[in-house]
């Protein structure tokens, strides 16, 4: 059964890396997911872009298991020399935007939901999400149809890990960074230049270090990566705009990062947050689930990039076949073989716990 269920996700791959889903574009998507469902006779919802199904036995006493991963996709790079809809298999690679971030992950995880489907003996319920506008952080994804589901313990987010387990995410702050000054002609003398009160602002973001560092995620990160003052060559702003990308460690809330950051900025300076709600996530690493997939010899990392498990309040595990360093890259790829693999640990890690 396994053999064929893998099989079969791997055909279901081929058929979504061939349809447009870019974020909030998923209906094409959406209906190949269903069409899935339908096949094995599981019954299914749906909210705009997002399917969800449960276990067939589904005991509303017992813990529940979110199994989550996305179908939306980013747009394709200018780099592509390959057709990034074309979903082609050459030398056990398996070409195609969002074959690895995250087709192979969510293939996975419905074909290992479809495996444990009828059993009778599980100690969980399972839940199975496939998600949408995870690439835009939009409001129709995930965090959307999260009151649907009552009584979980906790969640594995399908993302490309290389099937290690990433026990911990780091959140996203993004900042609005408003550096005030006089306007006035370039002409004359002006001691109050938007832009020259900028300088001591960029570099106290280059060099100030948060004190919590984290085990799995070390410091908090910082990064000025937008600039942007005046509209002509002789006038002097009036303002300097930054964008600062903030990537939280999970010793800090979104909330904590932004008060330090504005008790450090000088009265002509103002911090606006774009959201709070991308917080950092982790699962203790003596949790069951860590535990037997470190008997299946995987290994514990800290991961710096954002996923869905942001919106989630219950302990959240990251894991999935592929490479993380493919994604968002031109003629993205998944091993075929990394499929296999990720379905058999995914399976091998459940049964360690269910």
């Amino acid at each position: 059964m396994q053999q064929e269920l893998t099989k079969q996700a791997i055909a279901l791959l081929k058929n979504l890396i061939e349809t447009q889903s870019f974020s909030s574009e998923e209906e094409g998507t959406a209906v190949l997911i269903e069409n899935w469902f339908k096949r094995y006779n599981i019954p299914f919802q749906r909210e705009n872009n997002n399917i969800w199904a449960f276990n067939k036995n589904f005991d509303a006493s017992k813990p529940s298991i979110l199994l989550n991963s996305h179908h939306d996709t980013v747009k394709p790079n200018g780099n592509y020399t390959r057709n990034p809809f074309e979903a082609k298999v050459e030398e056990g690679k398996l070409f195609g935007l969002g074959s690895n971030d995250a087709g192979g992950c969510l293939i996975s995880l419905i074909a290992t939901f479809t495996y444990f489907y009828e059993r009778t003996d599980l100690a969980y319920n399972l839940i199975i999400t496939a998600t949408a506008e995870e690439e835009s952080s939009g409001p129709l994804g995930l965090k959307s149809i999260l009151s649907h589901f009552t009584n979980v313990e906790f969640a594995i987010v399908g993302e490309p890990t290389l099937m290690q387990l990433a026990i911990a995410e780091k959140g996203l702050l993004v900042l609005d960074v408003s550096v005030n000054g006089t306007a006035s002609h370039a002409a004359h003398p002006n001691n109050d230049n938007s832009i020259y009160n900028a300088l001591p602002v960029i570099q106290w973001f280059q060099n100030y270090q948060f004190k919590k560092e984290s085990e799995t995620l070390g410091k908090v990160k910082m990064t000025v990566t937008q600039l942007a003052a005046g509209n002509q060559h002789n006038v002097v702003p009036s303002h300097c705009n930054l964008v600062v990308d903030i990537r939280v460690n999970d010793c800090y809330t979104n909330q904590e990062v932004l008060e330090e950051v504005s008790k450090a900025m000088p009265e002509n300076t103002t911090v606006k947050p774009r959201s709070l709600r991308l917080g950092s996530s982790s699962i203790p690493k003596d949790h069951p689930v860590v535990l037997s997939g470190m008997a299946m010899g995987r290994t514990t990392y800290g991961s710096p990039t954002l996923s869905d498990q942001s919106v989630l309040s219950c302990p959240s595990l990251k894991l999935g076949p592929g490479d993380s360093t493919r994604s968002h890259s031109a003629d993205e790829f998944i091993y075929v073989n990394e499929i296999e693999e990720g379905v058999a640990l995914y399976i091998q890690i459940l049964e360690g716990i269910l």
